[in-house]
């Protein structure tokens, strides 16, 4: 879903009011989707952030804006162009020494992790928020270039294999937050709760009122507990922001 917001989009990238996101090095560039996980995910608490496919860094950026200076925040990113560009992004941003980018699968990642984990005795390396604006097509027609099939389409990360990550490094207590299209996300809270995970948070997107769902914010925990749903307008009738979108976006953008 692009975002199109003139006023902050200058070439090459996006400016909001406390960080600039360069993406032309991006095979998916700065868009509503990652907006919204980023502003909507739950921070209360959270000292350890894991940002899987972080593209252009985007949403790591926007939970250090949201967070206390003691957070800590991981970003994961497997195209080396996307994480170098990253990597630039933060260095420019003023939490470049609580961020950090590694140009990585995701699945090494976590073997990294769990090695490290097993040759010491130290055994905090988990983490109490994840986020992911994850691959959600089934793989298809391939697109123009590889990295643009990697951010797409799900033979690189497959849902099953994006839960099981987030499974192995997550903290018993912890949050996993994501964005999907809306019929996708039926299906991966489903496959999720088959797996032993459960919904605690779950906002249904719409574009306008009069249009269908098209997108699920989904926070998901292994602990029991009773789901807070609610829907978002992102547009008025007019096709200007509505207020509660603009109450969300407010730190952020431009101009609001």
């Amino acid at each position: 879903m692009a975002l199109i917001q003139k006023p902050a989009f200058r070439r090459g990238g996006f400016t909001f009011k406390q960080f600039f996101v360069g993406h032309d090095k991006c095979a998916m560039k700065v868009g509503t989707d990652g907006v919204l996980l980023g502003a909507w995910a739950s921070v209360y608490n959270r000292k350890r952030c894991l940002d899987i496919g972080s593209g252009s860094g985007l949403i790591a950026l926007m939970l250090a804006q949201r967070t206390q200076n003691d957070t800590i925040i991981d970003a994961v990113e497997l195209d080396a162009l996307a994480a170098a560009q990253a990597i630039d992004n933060v260095q420019q941003s003023p939490w470049s020494s609580r961020i950090t980018v590694y140009q990585q699968d995701i699945h090494d990642f976590v073997r990294h992790i769990q090695s490290a984990r097993n040759g010491s005795p130290v055994t905090h390396v988990q983490y109490d928020l994840i986020v992911s604006n994850p691959p959600y097509f089934e793989p298809a027609i391939a697109c123009r270039n590889e990295a643009r099939n990697q951010a797409r389409y799900t033979a690189s990360l497959s849902h099953q294999g994006l839960l099981a990550c987030v499974q192995a490094l997550i903290a018993p207590t912890g949050l996993f937050c994501l964005v999907l299209p809306y019929d996708i996300g039926e299906q991966f809270a489903k496959m999720a709760a088959d797996l032993g995970w459960f919904t605690h948070f779950r906002v249904n997107v719409r574009d306008r009122k009069d249009k269908p769902l098209h997108r699920v914010l989904l926070g998901l925990s292994l602990q029991e507990q009773d789901i807070q749903e609610s829907e978002l307008t992102i547009r008025s009738s007019g096709g200007t922001y509505s207020a509660e979108f603009r109450q969300l976006i407010t730190d952020f953008y431009l101009y609001y």
